[in-house]
């Protein structure tokens, strides 16, 4: 608003006493002080109110003034009810006339209260009204081509007009876009990126209305921040691992529908560069499939390895060398009742998997490359290669890369551990990340994502993964995808909604069933094979195949029943005659192993 906009409301009691010529400055907001030197506490544009009570003698009026020109104030009030009808001192009028600050006199009927609450009002209607029409224009621009700066250009108008600090966050907590100002430029430290985006998805799953408010412990006192939604639309499971959110450092209860409309509009064009950016990784998720489906039909090598060339300039631009690799597998199931339909598990594992490695490397808009196939995902991780001699000696080469950076090493060095000083590169914290020298590991992979994640799968969803050892050529993808799938069976044998394992934690009868005699595997399979498949020609039951299916749902009574179109009872009766026949116990992790090498040497 304009100071001569002061003059217009007769509510105010305000009379000009000098800078008429000055009147079109712009008021950003409204101050009272009685301090001596009030500087610190401005910042520009302000309505300076001030009962005089700093005013001494005559000669104190010409430093207060100068302290408010050099501030940038707009306009000085003077208050009359403790001048006894005396009026605006003259040393302040001839002040603010050599400073060229317009002064006005308050009536002393007039509370401050007053001035301040119509200045707010008259600012802030202003503000968003500005921001409402840079919001529009900015849709506009991102609807027909690339937006200049992303969300972070949205964000930094919340902030700079409506003193507003907000962030846009993933569902495990990667933050995407902050406010300039601010601490560390406007990033928030992990573990409350973690606790945001985990109450977010809890609101989500437990039916409640957005925005969510939730009021986190902070020095001083607690910080209430509210939490909208990016996106939806569709079915909760489908996205609730993969939709961004926008938490806005306020109170959204307190707030006008104007203001909440306004949000609103923010978290919708948010959601159009989300749209973008899923859109600009159908490339690398095009290499991935490309390469998945060359590696399970069994091609040749050197065919494996023309489609990789072309997929190192897209995931690591720049590089001159070939790197490693390291295969990620994932998996989410969403427990469905009987009945109803389910839920594509593929396309949900892929996008979370997406995010997922984002938040743990360096530069993730160029190196995510994730495909899916059936009801699992699979993620192609490019290691920078380290230098022979550097990673012998756990230095960097001259001008070569950084073992401790995100770089990879052979299969032999690889230590890509669960738990701390698992690796070789020098024990317990030589890491940074999870994409280190040993490339991902899956303990460090899961730390700042299984809160998030498990409030977003709550009681019906699980998550489990699998990662393989980094291998330097096309030749080992193909054990590195059965390595990560074997990884993460190992992973669903654990209890938990979010579970993972690493290559280091499989059994090495496991990694070794290639190289097992003919006729011990065959012994192997008939002791335990061998009763089922004797009932089933009997009875012309199929207990083999539903051992198969049991075990490929990781256990789940209602999945398993769901894929073979039975009731639970009925698959119950089933398992308890499998284990009548075997002497197995289906419940212990043991006897599930050495069912599941059973079925795959048969």
């Amino acid at each position: 608003m304009r100071l001569r906009a002061l003059l217009d409301s007769e509510a105010l009691g305000l009379r000009l006493l000098g800078g008429a010529d000055e009147l079109d400055r712009t008021v950003r907001g409204v101050m009272t002080t009685d301090l001596t030197d009030p500087s610190r506490y401005l910042s520009g544009g302000e309505l300076v109110l001030t009962g005089l009570a700093w005013r001494h003698g005559p000669q104190d009026s010409e430093p207060f003034v100068r302290i408010l020109a050099a501030a940038g104030v707009a306009g000085l009030a003077a208050g009359e009810a403790e001048l006894s009808g005396a009026g605006v001192p003259e040393d302040l009028v001839r002040a603010c006339a050599r400073h060229r600050l317009p002064l006005f006199a308050v009536d002393e009927d007039v509370a401050f209260a007053a001035i301040t609450e119509h200045v707010v009002r008259q600012v802030s209607g202003e503000r968003a009204g500005d921001l409402a029409a840079v919001v529009e224009r900015h849709r506009r621009l991102m609807s027909s081509g690339p937006a200049g700066g992303g969300p972070d250009v949205v964000l930094d108008l919340l902030g700079s007009d409506l003193d507003l600090r907000a962030w846009v966050l993933s569902p495990t907590g990667r933050q995407i876009a902050g406010t300039a100002a601010g601490a560390a430029g406007g990033r928030l430290p992990a573990q409350l990126r973690a606790q945001l985006a985990g109450e977010h998805l809890g609101a989500l799953r437990g039916g409640r209305p957005g925005p969510h408010r939730v009021t986190l412990p902070a020095a001083g006192g607690g910080v209430t921040y509210s939490l909208f939604p990016v996106g939806g639309g569709r079915d909760l499971r489908e996205t609730v691992l993969s939709d961004w959110l926008l938490a806005v450092e306020a109170d959204a209860g307190e707030w006008p529908p104007e203001r909440l409309d306004l949000v609103h509009g923010v978290t919708q064009l948010i959601a159009v560069e989300r749209e973008r950016r899923d859109a600009a990784r159908s490339v690398r998720r095009r290499l991935a499939q490309e390469v998945l489906e060359l590696v399970q039909a069994g091609a040749q090598p050197a065919e494996i390895a023309a489609r990789l060339r072309v997929a190192v300039p897209v995931l690591l631009p720049g590089i001159g060398a070939a790197p490693q690799w390291q295969v990620v597998v994932a998996r989410v199931e969403w427990e469905v009742p009987y009945g109803q339909p389910g839920i594509a598990g593929g396309p949900v594992a892929q996008a979370m998997l997406e995010e997922m490695l984002a938040g743990a490397d360096r530069d993730p808009a160029e190196r995510i490359a994730v495909a899916h196939t059936g009801d699992e995902a699979v993620a192609l991780v490019p290691l920078p290669a380290v230098p022979a001699r550097a990673a012998a000696d756990g230095r960097p080469e001259e001008g070569g890369a950084d073992p401790g950076a995100a770089g990879g090493r052979s299969r032999k060095g690889a230590a890509g551990g669960a738990g701390p000083g698992r690796g070789r590169t020098g024990g317990p914290g030589a890491a940074s990340g999870a994409v280190a020298g040993a490339g991902l590991r899956a303990a460090v992979l899961l730390a700042a994502v299984r809160e998030p994640l498990a409030r977003a799968l709550a009681d019906d969803g699980r998550l489990t993964l699998g990662i393989s050892a980094a291998v330097h050529s096309s030749e080992g993808l193909r054990g590195a995808l059965e390595e990560a799938r074997h990884a993460r069976r190992v992973a669903a044998a654990r209890p938990g909604s979010v579970c993972a394992a690493g290559h280091e934690e499989l059994a090495s009868h496991v990694l070794l069933l290639p190289f097992v005699p003919d006729d011990v595997r065959r012994a192997f399979t008939a002791r335990l094979l061998d009763p089922l498949r004797a009932y089933d020609h009997r009875h012309r039951a199929e207990l083999v195949a539903t051992l198969e299916a049991f075990l490929d749902c990781d256990g789940s009574w209602t999945r398993c029943a769901a894929r073979l179109h039975l009731h639970v009872n009925t698959l119950r009766y089933r398992v308890g005659r499998i284990e009548q026949l075997t002497g197995r116990d289906l419940a212990r992790l043991e006897d599930k192993l050495d069912f599941f090498l059973a079925l795959r040497m048969r």
